[in-house]
């Protein structure tokens, strides 16, 4: 400390990265007489829900640079279900206090692409790499309870 360095580990190591998550639509059938929304209007609107979210909702350790939805809506055929399925794609320009921060954006279902943009290498010590792990299981864990509520598997 007396030649003026801080310690390795209080040196500010924020991560800025650019992450896509493609947000899928699809068609629900209209009642009686009406049309149902389109598979690209139904996607738009998951879009335009979840950049509200991102901007009024803050997640801890995650600042929002910039948010970008100029991609445009792209439609998928599923031939398992015999449907098409559209998606609306969002990049989101983000700065994460530390990886296991950005473990809970790339945990998502509609996570796409992750690009990093910081300059040099990513170093973890053992605690670090020990609460990425950490929070990864977590996060894997709240998917499949996720999932096993919606379709009741327990």
């Amino acid at each position: 400390m007396a030649d003026g360095h801080l310690p390795e580990n209080t040196e500010n190591r924020t991560i800025r990265a650019k992450i896509r998550l493609d947000f899928k639509g699809t068609a629900k059938p209209g009642k009686l007489f009406f049309r149902g929304k389109s598979v690209e209007r139904v996607a738009e609107e998951i879009r335009e829900h979840n950049i509200a979210a991102f901007r009024n909702i803050p997640l801890q350790g995650i600042n929002i640079l910039d948010i970008d939805m100029g991609n445009e809506v792209y439609t998928v055929y599923d031939d398992v279900t015999n449907t098409d399925t559209a998606y609306a794609p969002l990049v989101i320009d983000v700065v994460a206090d530390s990886l296991e921060d950005l473990v809970r954006m790339v945990a998502r279902e509609d996570f796409r692409k992750i690009e990093v943009l910081s300059n040099g290498p990513i170093s973890l010590s053992r605690v670090e790499a020990e609460r990425v792990l950490f929070r990864m299981a977590e996060e894997f864990r709240q998917y499949r309870n996720n999932l096993e509520r919606k379709y009741n598997l327990k």
